[in-house]
Parts: structure tokens; sequence; C-alpha cells
């Protein structure tokens, strides 16, 4: 496993970011390992992003010294989200089968986490967010179309998309873990406007499904003094709870959020009118 640490960052300094700060403090470039765990460790909440593709053989999930735990999920939970071909996530002994956008959640305690493709030459691309957890719940397998899903927005506002929500308490329990994908139709670009914060918890974007030559400008900060860091394919962003996470693109995409802290609410949001962003 390879892990990198972030520290805290806070709203005072990050006025004073250029381009290349605002990138070092929030952007993720490299998500994914070949045959290896790649992860980002936040102090923000101490969310852990990153993802892994079994390309020729199977990924053991281990831990790592910054964490003093003797086993990856000891402390913390797990969530994961297919993006790629079929895949296998064996969890102490009990195999689930991942298709394309499915989920799976492991819960606390969890030992020996195996990750493998169906097949190599269309390998499987899984997505892992991770948030310090206080009790144990089930390990459960969530699929597409068991997920809580939400039509909104238009054509007219250029944000008529599709949210799948699969760690959330209407689907699966968890314990401060809450994760889904949100899918952007064609001819839409926007996503998350008008836009909002949640103070009481924080939130990673990872944006895929861009073709080549294509990028996202995912918005960041208070509401009354927004910056942007252009987003390209594969890539997260890490939003602290006191900034704005919104995304307008050069042609339709698809995100996953993965959100953690105080509660779980998924409507606990603090809107900003349009008329009053900066």
């Amino acid at each position: 496993m390879k892990l990198t640490v972030r520290d805290y960052s806070n709203q005072k300094d990050y006025k004073h970011y250029d381009t290349a700060r605002l990138r070092e403090e929030y952007l993720i470039e490299n998500v994914f390992g070949i045959d290896e765990a790649i992860f980002t460790y936040s102090y923000i909440d101490r969310i852990i992003a990153g993802g892994i593709i079994p390309a020729s053989k199977k990924v053991v999930l281990d831990s790592a010294p910054e964490l003093r735990s003797p086993t990856f999920l000891a402390r913390r939970e797990m969530g994961v989200i297919n993006i790629g071909g079929k895949g296998t996530i064996e969890v102490d002994g009990t195999t689930y089968t991942l298709d394309n956008w499915d989920a799976l959640y492991v819960g606390r305690g969890a030992k020996v986490i195996v990750f493998d493709s169906a097949d190599y030459k269309n390998p499987a691309k899984f997505y892992i967010n991770s948030a310090p957890a206080h009790k144990e719940y089930p390990t459960k397998l969530i699929t597409k179309d068991m997920a809580d899903s939400r039509h909104l927005g238009s054509k007219e506002t250029c944000n008529e998309r599709t949210i799948h929500r699969y760690i959330v308490p209407e689907t699966c329990q968890s314990c401060q873990l809450d994760m889904g994908l949100t899918h952007l139709e064609v001819g839409s670009v926007w996503n998350t406007m008008p836009v909002h914060t949640h103070a009481r918890r924080m939130e990673v974007y990872l944006y895929f499904d861009m073709k080549d030559n294509n990028c996202v400008f995912h918005l960041m900060g208070p509401g009354d003094e927004t910056r942007h860091i252009v987003m390209h394919n594969d890539q997260a962003v890490i939003s602290p709870s006191w900034s704005i996470h919104s995304g307008c693109g050069t042609s339709n995409y698809t995100f996953i959020w993965g959100m953690c802290g105080e509660n779980q609410d998924f409507d606990d949001m603090d809107e900003i009118k349009t008329s009053e962003i900066r």
C-alpha cells in the first residue's frame, strides 16, 4: 500500500493560495494503483480515499504505518464502488461480486480483504473511501439496482442528472460514511448548483467517465470567495466542510461523492443563493 498524508487547511490560509497551492492541498491526481492500493489520508475528518485496479493479480489490503493498527479496518469502516469491469472482494472468507457501478460496505473489524478482477483484460476499478468507526456494522453488497436513486435537474438548466445513493441510512447502516454516485446526462454539465456547504461533514469527489481532452472546473471555497481547480478523468478533490463543492464540465461526466463527519443526513445543507456567490 502507498499512503500519502494531507495536513489540515483552513479558510484564512486558503485566501492566499495560488493555483499550484490549491492543487497541492486539495487535488488527488493519482487515485488508482495498478496491482496495489494507493490512498490519500486527509486529516480533515480523517477520511482516506484511493483505489485499486487488480490488472494481473489479487491485491490484499494491508495496513499502513501511519494508521498504527494491525489491520486497515481495525478502527475504520470502508465503502467501495466499482467503476471498471466485473470484480470480486473477499472479506474474511466471504466473496462478493461487483459489476460496474455496484458498491460494497465493509464494517469495522474486517481483517482479510482481497480485491480481484474477473478478467484481467477488463479489470475492475475499485474506488474506496474509509472513515473512522466506533461500531461494527455488517458487510453489505449494494448493487446499482438496490441504490436509492433520484432523478433531478433539467436540460434547460444543464444539470439533468441521476443520484445513486449507495451508503446512506435508508440503504445501508454505517457509522458515519455516506457514499454515492451522480451521473450527468448528455448535454448537462453542472453539478451541485445552486451551491451549498454542510459544516457538519466534509466531502471527497472523484470525477470520472470523461473522454480525452475534457475536464471539469471544480468550484470550491466559501460562497463569497470562490476558486476553481481543473479536474481531469479519474482525479479526486478534497472538500473541507467550509467549502462549496460544485463543478462545470466541458461535457457530461460522472462523479462519486463520499462524506464523513458529524451526521449522515444527506439533505443537511446550508444553501447559498446564486446571486450571493462571489
